[in-house]
């Protein structure tokens, strides 16, 4: 019976050895965030033609929040944070997708573009430059200032999941 108990402690203890020896940091999302402890996101401004005065903060929140949501890294003000974020909004723009028999759009499509640098300070061949795009298709017929502010919201989101995954999960 003793051996049993001791057999039964060893295995369990020798099963747990690998969770607690892991150095890397972890996240939410199944990526590695290495050593970072820590991360910083400049604005980003509006370089597009078209501009919505809300974007900006929206798109540079929307990102702060994701990266604190699924890692465990702690935002600082400044710029030197382990992984550094910034870029600039390059496109937002409305254009007309499903049109009719009656020569009208059925649907219309809200695009939004980013250029982002990420910057791992850690690791820098992990840094990236990249553009990210997404849409959300609305009814064409809907008045567009009454679902502007739900459409970006849902865009800033999808981007700032792609900056995510780009920069952790390396997809």
């Amino acid at each position: 019976m003793t051996f049993r108990i001791f057999f039964t402690l060893l295995c369990v203890s020798i099963g747990s050895l690998p969770l607690t020896t892991c150095s890397g940091g972890y996240s939410f999302t199944g990526g590695d965030v290495g050593e970072a402890k820590t991360f910083s996101v400049d604005r980003f401004p509006n370089n597009a033609p078209l501009v919505n005065p809300n974007l900006s903060q929206f798109l540079t929140e929307a990102i702060k929040d994701i990266f604190l949501q699924q890692t465990n890294l702690r935002l600082v003000d400044d710029d030197d944070g382990d992984f550094h974020i910034s870029g600039s909004i390059v496109e937002y723009r409305i254009a007309p997708m499903a049109p009719t028999a009656a020569q009208t759009a059925a649907q219309s499509r809200l695009t939004i573009a980013i250029q982002v640098q990420f910057e791992n300070r850690l690791e820098p061949k992990k840094s990236y430059e990249e553009r990210f795009s997404r849409f959300a298709d609305f009814d064409a017929e809907a008045s567009f200032s009454s679902i502007e502010e739900t459409l970006m919201r849902q865009i800033n989101l999808e981007l700032a999941e792609n900056v995510l995954n780009r920069a952790i999960v390396n997809w």
